[in-house]
């Protein structure tokens, strides 16, 4: 019987924690919202909670991410985000053990880290487990068999580029890349353009409900902002074409590293790549008209997998009740 009953995957956006023989548990933003104290910043947010408060509360309360760029950036806000989160959960302090799913390329630092962190918690056991390896295992893929696959994780702080088979990774990318960062540059975008500051909240909902890579798309929403100039209240409507230029640039950026990783493959191996497709996993893979700009920008087979913003997790579960391929990850790690 497979010792390991939760996973746990720390996206730059979202965490989410599968649970063995309950299944997906939780999924709640990666944040914090923290205000001064005589001490020090004191947490007054969390999760859910924390990113409501986002733009409605004073100025002196902050939100932080605790990770960026698949790092810990602030080891006691991380820690005390996931205690809460497992505060939520049945989780029994020195008996029950975790799968922590982390990057491609994280560093042996930050795995140190992440380790430390987890055993602070009072897990048990914990062992680290690349996420696109979960990302195939929850896309029906057999990982253990000769035949190469390429997998394509677009989180919400990096993009993870995998090339792997027989329960290993063969060649690995991450970058620092994801759908917070399109977020930003949405709000630098219509703050250039149009003149309007716009809180990265309404930027977020502006790339989900309007963001497009259809030409011609006529998707709009009006947001409200604050004007660059006069510093009053005003509001604009956004078109789909406004969230394009930010879009573009960020998916030819990964599309470029696909084709440098694909070109520098043995020949066998990148065959296998061209006749399986590359897998697009991740939320940002929801985005609307993606299918189609990859058939117009792209030279190899893809496709864009179901449910791809929960895929990963769903893989992780599936680990925890097969106990002989977990092993065979662990040996290849």
């Amino acid at each position: 019987m497979n010792k390991y009953k939760y996973a746990i995957e720390i996206g730059g956006s979202n965490t989410k924690i599968f649970v063995k023989d309950n299944g997906f548990a939780l999924c709640e933003p990666t944040m914090v919202t923290a205000e001064p104290s005589p001490q020090g910043y004191k947490i007054v947010g969390f999760g859910k909670e924390a990113k409501q408060m986002i733009g409605k509360t004073n100025d002196s309360v902050e939100a932080f991410s605790p990770v960026s760029d698949g790092k810990i950036i602030n080891y006691e806000y991380l820690k005390a985000l996931i205690d809460h989160f497992f505060s939520k959960l049945n989780f029994k302090k020195k008996r029950d053990s975790i799968l922590v799913l982390t990057n491609c390329g994280i560093s042996n630092q930050e795995k140190e880290k992440m380790l430390s962190l987890f055993y602070e918690l009072g897990f048990k056991e914990v062992v680290l487990i690349p996420k696109v390896l979960c990302s195939a295992i929850g896309s029906g893929k057999n990982i253990s068999s000769i035949k190469t696959n390429l997998f394509v994780n677009i989180g919400g702080a990096n993009t993870d580029i995998a090339v792997m088979n027989m329960n290993s990774i063969i060649k690995g990318a991450s970058l620092g890349i994801g759908g917070r960062a399109v977020d930003v540059a949405i709000a630098n975008t219509i703050a250039y353009n149009h003149g309007l500051i716009v809180g990265v909240p309404t930027c977020e909902k502006l790339k989900i409900e309007v963001g497009s890579l259809y030409p011609n798309d006529t998707l709009n929403m009006e947001v409200t902002g604050v004007d660059v100039e006069s510093k009053v209240p005003r509001s604009y409507i956004i078109s789909s074409s406004d969230i394009s230029l930010v879009l573009e640039p960020f998916f030819d950026e990964i599309i470029r590293a696909l084709d440098v990783t694909i070109t520098s493959l043995p020949p066998e191996i990148a065959q296998d790549v061209i006749n399986n497709g590359v897998y697009f996993v991740g939320g940002m893979s929801n985005i609307s008209g993606l299918e189609y700009y990859l058939k117009h920008h792209f030279s190899y087979p893809f496709k864009i997998v179901e449910d791809s913003e929960n895929v990963t997790i769903i893989g992780a579960g599936k680990l925890l009740d097969d106990e002989q391929l977990l092993n065979k990850i662990i040996e290849n790690i």
